[in-house]
C-alpha cells in the first residue's frame, strides 16, 4: 500500500517541507488541511494512539491558545485536552503523516523519510535553503 496521508497546515514551514519530501519520493499524498477539516474526536484519538504519545505531546503551544486556556495545568485530563484540540484545531501539532509503516508527528520534516513506501529521488532543498542528502539504498 503506497497511500500516504498528511495532516497539513500550509502556513507551517515544517509541514510544507514534509509535504515536499513526500512528493520527492514520487508520492502524491492525501492532503488534509486539518484547520479547515479537523479530524473527528475518534480519529484524533486513533492518530495519537498510533503515534504512541501522550495526548499532551500531540499538542502545539506556540502560536495557539494553549496557555490562555490553561492547558499546561497537569490536572487537565486527556478528554479535556481532546476537547480543546477539537474546539481549536490549531492546537493539533503538525504535520502528522500516516502510512502503512506507521503514524508520526514529523518534526523535523526528515522524520517522514523512513515512513514512506518509496525512497527519496535525490537531493531535497528545504525552504530555508538547507540541502538534505539521502544515502542510496
Amino acid at each position: 500500500m503506497d497511500e500516504v496521508t498528511i495532516y497539513h497546515n500550509p502556513q507551517c514551514g515544517t509541514s510544507r517541507n514534509t509535504l515536499g519530501l513526500i512528493r520527492n519520493a514520487g508520492i502524491e499524498p492525501v492532503v488534509i488541511e486539518y484547520l479547515q477539516h479537523p479530524p473527528t474526536r475518534e480519529r484524533l484519538k486513533e492518530l495519537i494512539a498510533a503515534m504512541g504519545v501522550p495526548v499532551r505531546d500531540a499538542m502545539r503551544r506556540k502560536g495557539t491558545p494553549y496557555d490562555e486556556l490553561g492547558l499546561d495545568d497537569p490536572a487537565v485530563t486527556d478528554d479535556q485536552l481532546l476537547d480543546a484540540m477539537l474546539a481549536h484545531p490549531i492546537l493539533i501539532n503538525r504535520p502528522i503523516v500516516v502510512t502503512a509503516k506507521g503514524v508520526r508527528l514529523c518534526r523535523p520534516s526528515e522524520m517522514v523519510v523512513d515512513l514512506l513506501p518509496r525512497p527519496q529521488r535525490g537531493l531535497f532543498t528545504k525552504e530555508d535553503g538547507e540541502v538534505v542528502k539521502f544515502n542510496p539504498t
